[in-house]
């Protein structure tokens, strides 16, 4: 312990680094507890998450902190890591995505979610439109769906044949080896929800117009067929969970335990370790007595409303 002073200066601008972390945090997690009053009797009877909101946001802060090792150790190998997220909507897949992706370097880790094929892109090799989003060396990809909507959405939807949805469970395997093969980790995730948790959140999303946006036409006839989605996710699984990329399930209906579980999971998946790093010095600021900082219009600053 010492008592200069400006230990305490500094260490109360770390804690203030910090709590502008939590908050960051905090916004989102508001976001997601805003029940809208139609909701609120529906909300009762609904099963709460277990996990103390304490242990929540520091296991949280732990791993992305071990997040960006991983991906410094990524870019530091020249290693290529592609990441799926697949499930059913509004299984939490991109809230997931949002925390891995939130203190990572977005230089080098990328999520692609791809729209609908352009006409164009239906008469290509169906892989074709995905395979430019691949990582190059120390890059890390996220796809937000990827080439599995067509074992899902496309063929529950009548948007592929069952000729195409055969050629792409014979396909997709040799596919998937190719891209092991070429160095690339490959990592399938599913996550997985209840009948009524996903109707809980359909009606979250159609009575909070900051959430409206999350609604498709698509998403509401997956609540009409939702057994369609349960035996095409089942063939699914039987056909292509192989043992170069198998699939990881992961339990939705608790969001911050499907986080928590689903960034350990990754983390274990991809071995790494410390980065040698040279001590970074700050340098001094070059002062020229000569220069004076020109004063600004006023109208060029956003008003202080706040």
């Amino acid at each position: 312990m010492t008592d200069d002073p400006r230990d305490t200066t500094e260490r109360s601008w770390m804690d203030l680094e910090i709590e502008d972390d939590f908050d960051e945090e905090l916004e989102t997690e508001i976001d997601d507890g805003r029940i809208p009053p139609a909701l609120r009797a529906l909300l009762a009877s609904r099963s709460k998450s277990t996990i103390d909101r304490g242990l929540y946001f520091r296991e949280l802060f732990r791993l992305q902190a071990e997040l960006v090792k991983m991906q410094d150790w990524v870019q530091h190998k020249g290693l290529k890591l592609v990441v799926l997220f697949e499930g059913r909507d509004s299984a939490g897949k991109g809230g997931v995505i949002k925390r891995i992706t939130q203190r990572v370097n977005p230089r080098a880790a990328r999520v692609v979610a791809l729209p609908a094929p352009s006409d164009r892109e239906k008469t290509q090799w169906y892989f074709q439109r995905y395979v430019p989003h691949l990582p190059a060396a120390g890059e890390m990809v996220l796809f937000d769906r990827s080439w599995y909507n067509r074992a899902g959405v496309e063929r529950v939807m009548g948007f592929a044949d069952e000729d195409q949805v055969e050629a792409f469970f014979r396909d997709v395997p040799e596919f998937e080896r190719m891209l092991v093969r070429s160095g690339i980790i490959l990592v399938k995730y599913w996550f997985s929800i209840t009948d009524e948790e996903q109707q809980f959140r359909f009606l979250m999303r159609i009575h909070d117009p900051i959430k409206q946006w999350k609604l498709s036409p698509m998403d509401l006839q997956s609540r009409v067929r939702w057994e369609d989605y349960t035996k095409a996710k089942e063939e699914m699984f039987a056909r292509t969970n192989i043992a170069d990329a198998p699939w990881t399930i992961v339990e939705g209906n608790d969001k911050k335990r499907a986080r928590l579980n689903c960034i350990a999971d990754l983390l274990s998946k991809v071995p790494y370790g410390d980065v040698p790093h040279d001590p970074v010095v700050l340098p001094e600021r070059v002062f020229n007595p000569n220069y004076e900082r020109a004063t600004l219009p006023t109208e060029l600053y956003v008003p202080d409303r706040y």
